[in-house]
């Protein structure tokens, strides 16, 4: 007789095995918040102001690992910040966020904003522009058009997150026509039942989007829209930098007048990449404080025999070594949207002590702090814990000006208000644009009034500003002296 023995476990082994990956998990999430809590003690700007981040947490070592057990790593990173922190955030895979702050994305291509309709619930998209060499290009997507459907789905306040932010490779949009409700300032979309589909890829943005030179009343005016402050991008092995001193080295060889800036969907990036900008524009004040920071006391601190770390200067030339093909410039213009944030507001801020900036478009986003990426490091050779992928990119800094002006959290007042049309957005570049147009015209000697502040309310109101737009609206702090 043979007898049949099971090798299978019995339940008392599958309960331990639970158990073990409990307790596996656990310590993992007390790991990862315990690299929270430890980074935002020390870099958070807020870190004074917000109690649970106060030094003596620590002091009880059973109440400190109780509390870290509270929550998971994004709800424990979003318990710690301050009220008035709109930008900082966690994200837990720190490739992903290195990529996002050199332009490096899954993206389709299809740059938009997105509008709610006159019956305050249904949620339309319009388009501002498309990435070179990406799908939507490919496909024929062009600045201008709207949509309101994702794969067949009516877009609306409660599932634009969902349709439009998945992981999903690929959604197909849905086409449609405006009517807009000048009364009221609201917009009803109407399908044209043409659709689109489009698929996301590993796509690199070019900050460059259009450089030009045109003339009028014997004037030669640059045009750069400029759309995100980005220098050296390891993936493609490319200077960006250097790229932008090609740009000015062009309009400085054909002896431009005027210079008109467009940073109307720029979102920001680096401060270093900021300071090239500004010292390119300018070039008369080398070595003049460009910009100052500051941080919380134990930073502050750490600092304090090198006070060099809190200011920036006007540079002549690249960390390569390349002299700047600066312009020389006593007047810039610079065109915004509600959608200019970061690194752009600093060109505005920082270069009017020196020079005469007109300021074109819509009220900035406001955003006068800077942030640094902080992974969970376990030694000084710069190696991260295997154990996790989180990084955080907390806002550490406040930027001033270099006679010290701050405060604009409400976005800085345009010289000349003007929002873009929707049912007219135009050919970014073109001489005929609104914006652009603008500009040139008060090149040209017109003079404009004065905007009004509760006009921007009221016509801004039905825009929506996403998470995704909220992320990339950063200060990146990559010339400070990290230690």
């Amino acid at each position: 007789m043979i007898f049949i023995v099971s090798c299978s476990k019995d339940a008392s082994d599958e309960l331990q095995d639970e158990i073990n990956i409990e307790d596996q998990e656990r310590e993992l999430k007390l790991e990862i918040n315990d690299f929270i809590w430890e980074g935002l003690n020390y870099w958070y700007y807020w870190q004074e102001n917000v109690p649970n981040l106060s030094d003596s947490k620590v002091n009880n070592a059973t109440a400190y690992e109780a509390f870290l057990d509270r929550y998971e790593p994004n709800d424990f990173f979003n318990s710690l910040k301050h009220p008035d922190d709109r930008f900082s955030w966690i994200q837990d895979d720190y490739e992903e966020l290195e990529n996002l702050l050199q332009g490096v994305e899954l993206s389709n291509g299809m740059e938009f904003g997105l509008f709610v309709e006159c019956n305050n619930t249904d949620v339309f998209g319009y388009v501002r522009y498309v990435q070179k060499n990406s799908d939507a290009e490919a496909k024929g997507i062009t600045r201008g058009m709207f949509f309101n459907t994702i794969n067949n789905i009516r877009i609306n306040r409660d599932n634009y997150r969902d349709l439009l932010y998945s992981d999903a490779n690929s959604y197909s949009i849905g086409t449609a026509t405006l009517d807009y409700d000048n009364t009221d300032n609201c917009a009803t979309l109407y399908s044209d039942e043409n659709s689109f589909n489009l698929i996301k890829t590993v796509l690199v943005q070019s900050p460059i989007y259009i450089e030009k030179i045109v003339e009028v009343d014997n004037k030669k005016v640059g045009y750069l829209m400029y759309n995100q402050f980005v220098g050296f991008v390891e993936s493609e092995n490319k200077d960006y930098n250097q790229e932008l001193n090609n740009v000015f080295l062009n309009f400085k060889n054909n002896n431009v007048d005027e210079l008109v800036v467009d940073l109307r969907y720029n979102p920001g990036g680096s401060s270093y990449t900021q300071n090239i900008l500004a010292s390119l524009i300018t070039g008369q004040f080398t070595n003049a404080i460009y910009s100052q920071r500051v941080f919380n006391s134990k930073v502050t601190d750490r600092y304090k025999d090198d006070q060099e770390a809190f200011i920036t200067r006007f540079q002549s030339e690249l960390e390569s070594g390349s002299s700047l093909n600066s312009l020389n410039l006593t007047r810039v213009y610079v065109l915004t949207t509600s959608s200019s944030a970061s690194s752009s507001e600093g060109i505005i801020n920082n270069l009017d002590p020196y020079i005469d900036v007109i300021h074109i478009g819509d009220y900035t986003v406001g955003k006068n702090s800077g942030s640094i990426t902080i992974k969970d490091y376990i030694n000084d050779d710069g190696d991260v814990n295997p154990n996790h992928k989180y990084a955080m990119q907390p806002i550490v800094t406040k930027a001033a000006n270099s006679v010290g002006f701050a405060d604009f959290d409400d976005g800085l007042v345009p010289d000349i208000y003007l929002l873009e049309s929707l049912s007219n957005l135009g050919v970014l570049g073109d001489v005929d644009e609104k914006l652009f147009k603008r500009a040139l015209d008060h090149i040209s000697g017109e003079t404009f009034s004065s905007i009004i502040y509760q006009e921007k309310l009221r016509k801004m109101k039905r825009e929506i500003k996403t998470e995704n737009d909220k992320k990339k609206q950063i200060l990146i702090l990559d010339d400070f002296p990290i230690e």
